[in-house]
């Protein structure tokens, strides 16, 4: 697109200003490939703010005008995803991973999965459906599924589990037949998980680049496609984070895009993004 031809102007220093706010507040590293992206979240606020300059809005944010500073971080932030995103990790969660844990677990003691940087509820909504098809008479006390995000708004999304219908594209129709119900009348072309995957899941709101709430030991991280926002020192932190939170032969799952290689020798690679840990 040419620029001229834009509704507002995002100048070079504009753009780095808005990275420098970006790492300040979520600690995730903005590369100058996502020029447009900022352009295209940003300039929403800007229409619905009534702001004409990009040097202005970056000012109500900075200020923390009537909470701009969490709208900004949701626009920045907010992913799209669907269920069953990268299917191989769930085969590997229902055929290898759940089995071996609740042999290993002595009574009282749950499986605990943890989705860091959950977005919009899709990933441990999905995690939900593999437990309760492979656990035996699940209950909550038999394992516990936690769902962290650093923007509160998709949480509130998450939590309520209203999607449009066409995010659904990767369930089978026996699972949407047993853990969604259709939206009618003004509700029409959406869907909503039912209350039993709601139940199962906790989320909670946290920024990976702060102090963690999640006490170990956790026997499954999924922590999908958010390394990638983060530079290299950062992701580091957060994978030894990772390493110290998980039990002793814990599960790590990144996205696809996403690797270990020069960042921990604390995991053994399985597959496809999949590692176990080691030490």
């Amino acid at each position: 697109m040419d620029p001229t031809a834009r509704e507002f102007r995002l100048s070079k220093s504009e753009f780095n200003r808005t990275r420098q706010v970006v790492k300040k507040h979520t600690g995730i590293d903005l590369s100058d490939t996502k020029y447009e992206m900022v352009y295209s979240r940003l300039a929403k606020r800007l229409r619905a703010l009534g702001v004409d300059r990009f040097s202005d809005y970056l000012a109500l944010v900075e200020a923390d005008s009537n909470g701009e500073l969490e709208e900004f971080i949701s626009a920045i932030t907010t992913n799209l995803t669907h269920f069953f995103r990268e299917p191989h990790h769930f085969e590997t969660l229902a055929r290898d991973v759940l089995p071996a844990a609740l042999a290993a677990k002595r009574p009282g003691n749950p499986i605990r999965i943890w989705s860091a940087g959950c977005s919009t509820g899709m990933e441990p909504y999905t995690i939900a459906m593999v437990v309760h098809e492979t656990v035996p008479s699940y209950r909550l006390r038999d394992v516990q599924i936690l769902a962290s995000d650093i923007d509160r708004r998709v949480l509130a999304s998450a939590q309520a589990g209203v999607y449009e219908q066409h995010r659904c594209r990767g369930v089978d129709p026996a699972r949407l037949k047993q853990w969604f119900r259709r939206g009618v009348g003004s509700n029409e072309g959406l869907v909503r998980v039912s209350r039993e995957l709601r139940r199962s899941v906790d989320f909670f709101c946290m920024n990976l680049m702060e102090q963690w709430t999640v006490v170990p030991p956790m026997d499954v991280i999924f922590c999908r496609n958010v390394l990638i926002y983060f530079d290299a020192d950062a992701q580091r932190r957060i994978i030894e984070g990772f390493a110290n939170l998980l039990s002793p032969s814990g599960y790590l799952f990144l996205g696809h895009s996403e690797s270990l290689y020069r960042k921990s020798e604390r995991f053994d690679f399985l597959h496809k993004t999949t590692f176990r840990k080691s030490r």
